[in-house]
């Protein structure tokens, strides 16, 4: 599939967020960024430099951090320091929340430290205090060349600006239904903000815009509106998906629609993970996503078939399995010496019906025997077969034929 099949991308401002050698462009037709967010109390430095490290390590761009203590505001600059020493530049986001304009003016080395801000204007203040305080955190940002998320949750939504929306709704002759009031209030509280920001100084290609809601239409439909109102760059996610299959499968139906139509710059994939499995599960679907939609390629993929009656155990199974961990492993090394291995697509298929034509059409494929059949599986390469595998060691033996096909086609030419 190609990004042709797909309507023209939302014209939105690039956004540069960077440190030291690590720079990341949102929005202005660049391809879609991957980000991701720590759940570790970020007063634990150790902890924290380590998740950091996990996720920037299986792709993520972009990492958020939450900010929301003067010990958290303290550690966020010696967690740097520490990604900086290990080598890992990923730029780190402050997630502030109530009390963010305390903490970046009370703590400047922490407001220097992240490369970009996320702000809720739901909870910067009620009041005066709500535009004073939105006010001090944008001009921190200025003040620093800060990029600034401006994230709007329908869980947190500005009271006093939704308050105001119902009573003008209510004085109608026919007044709306009440929900799509607060879906446009969402709208509303990401676009005013914006403005504002602008008008503190805030340039519009430092600023990213979220509008999160729990709901796949509700998201869809609140990201239309809101690309419709201005040149901001977009930030793509759908607040508490849920757990497991629900989460992935939730993120994924509201994403693709969005993403197909053009909409959207960065994405982060917000599901809860399932106890003792790793945090880079939200990165890994959010990559998947984007490459199966053919816009971006982060890994090569495996196509793998089912199973059906027709296979005689389970052993494509756990081949399939092995390439795909095999992949992910040298993708790192690969990205360096034969970059273009990331659109590689391998095919591990478990019989004769569909197997052979699959395995052909793949960049490199297997098919093994199925029930019945000769005992020996056939490998393609770029439409022909080049070799036939058996016994114990299959899947180490197909491993070593893509790792040749892989420095073959991709690999870096000796210049001797």
């Amino acid at each position: 599939m190609t990004e042709s099949v797909y309507a023209a991308r939302h014209q939105s401002a690039a956004v540069v967020i960077e440190h030291k050698s690590c720079r990341v462009v949102v929005g202005g037709g660049n391809p879609v960024v991957v980000q991701s967010m720590t759940n570790t109390a970020t007063e634990d430095v150790e902890a924290t430099v380590r998740q950091v490290t996990e996720l920037a390590r299986a792709g993520s761009e972009l990492v958020r951090l939450t900010v929301n203590t003067p010990e958290a505001a303290r550690a966020v600059p010696e967690i740097r320091s520490r990604l900086d020493d290990a080598g890992v530049f990923v730029p780190l986001v402050g997630d502030f929340h109530y009390n963010g304009h305390k903490l970046l003016a009370d703590y400047p080395e922490c407001a220097q430290a992240l490369s970009k801000y996320r702000i809720n204007p739901g909870n910067v203040g009620k009041g005066d205090r709500h535009e004073d305080n939105f006010a001090s955190m944008v001009e921190v940002a200025v003040r620093y060349g800060k990029a600034v998320r401006i994230g709007v949750n329908g869980g947190s939504l500005d009271k006093e600006l939704l308050s105001r929306m119902m009573d003008a709704n209510r004085e109608l002759a026919k007044p709306r239904d009440v929900h799509d009031v607060w879906l446009d209030a969402v709208v509303e509280s990401a676009a005013q903000s914006a403005e504002l920001a602008e008008k503190l100084g805030l340039a519009s290609d430092r600023i990213v815009l979220s509008t999160k809601v729990s709901d796949v239409a509700d998201l869809i439909a609140v990201n239309r509106k809101l690309a419709a109102r201005g040149p901001w760059a977009l930030h793509l996610g759908l607040t508490e998906a849920g757990i497991g299959t629900k989460g992935v499968v939730a993120s994924s139906a509201a994403l693709a629609v969005l993403l197909s139509e053009g909409i959207g710059d960065t994405i982060r994939i917000s599901i809860t993970p399932s106890p003792g499995k790793p945090r880079v599960e939200e990165v890994i679907v959010a990559q998947e996503l984007l490459q199966s939609m053919g816009l971006r390629n982060f890994s090569p993929l495996v196509i793998s078939c089912p199973g059906c009656g027709r296979t005689s155990s389970d052993r494509f199974q756990h081949l399939a399995l092995a390439t795909q961990q095999f992949l992910r492993e040298k993708m790192p090394e690969w990205r360096v010496t034969a970059p273009g291995a990331a659109g590689m697509r391998v095919a591990v298929m478990g019989c004769v019906v569909n197997g052979p034509g699959e395995s052909a059409s793949a960049d490199i494929g297997i098919s093994l025997p199925g029930r019945g059949e000769s005992p020996v599986a056939p490998v393609f390469a770029d439409g022909v077969k080049i070799a036939s595998l058996k016994g114990e060691t299959m899947a180490e033996d197909f491993a070593a034929l893509v790792e040749a096909y892989v420095m073959r086609r991709w690999g870096a030419k000796d210049k001797a």
